[in-house]
């Protein structure tokens, strides 16, 4: 397996030290660097790419979660602060876990091989994308399975997406972006900046609103013209 590649940001020397240590202990971890504050990390994430990122929640001037907020593409984020007060938020920026200081190797192991099996998941589905029929979210504390036929649409609700089935709807941790990236890009259009849908699902299309069962959802003027496009791609096909 290619290691995973990651960097550490805490502006505490002694605690860079500590994980830079406990990362060299991992045999399929590959440490790619450590900073002191969130900026610098920053500049580093907008050319670089990690696996994973240890991030240390009080920091002057820019805070890890600050941090969170404002990069695009983030990689896995393992939050690590002496404050449980934090918890609840970190986990709705989609980390994927939160170590509390100070944490013993044990705990540090458990969290990564978390992370691991989490990069895995996203590489299966990515490799298996244009003839995948199911894909796997973050949702509380669990990974849920969802089939593709059974989604009809998915909306922003601040920090994560409501994904509405047939039967159910879920909360997931992740972006309509990142959601978008994982399914067909011919089946699944935006419609808004905060609606995704299934085109197979789509009632009727009246004005500036798309029909999905009883839920009308608004067409954005941004994205009229694909929409149309798509519809007449399909009539064209019958």
């Amino acid at each position: 397996m290619k290691k995973l590649s990651c960097i550490i940001v805490d502006d505490e020397p002694v605690a860079r030290k500590i994980l830079a240590e406990f990362v060299a202990q991992v045999p399929f971890m590959d440490l790619q660097g450590k900073f002191e504050n969130a900026t610098k990390a920053e500049a580093f994430l907008t050319t670089s790419e990690v696996d994973i990122m240890f991030l240390d929640i009080e920091m002057p001037k820019i805070s890890g979660l600050q941090l969170l907020q404002t990069i695009d593409n983030k990689p896995l984020v393992i939050l690590t602060t002496a404050f449980p007060k934090y918890a609840l938020e970190g986990y709705e920026l989609e980390v994927i876990d939160y170590l509390l200081k100070p944490f013993a190797f044990s705990r540090f192991m458990k969290a990564v091989q978390k992370a691991k099996e989490y990069r895995q998941m996203q590489n299966a589905t990515s490799v298996s994308q244009s003839i995948s029929t199911y894909l796997f979210v973050k949702s509380e504390k669990r990974i849920e399975k969802i089939e593709l036929n059974e989604i009809l649409y998915a909306e922003t609700l601040g920090n994560y997406i409501i994904i509405h089935l047939t039967h159910k709807k879920i909360i997931a941790y992740l972006t309509l972006k990142s959601l978008e990236s994982q399914l067909p890009s011919n089946e699944f259009i935006k419609i808004h900046q905060s609606y995704l849908v299934n085109c197979s699902r789509i009632c009727a299309i009246e004005g500036n609103e798309i029909k999905i069962n009883d839920k009308s959802l608004p067409i954005s003027r941004n994205y009229r013209d694909s929409i149309m496009d798509m519809v007449h791609q399909r009539l064209l096909k019958r």
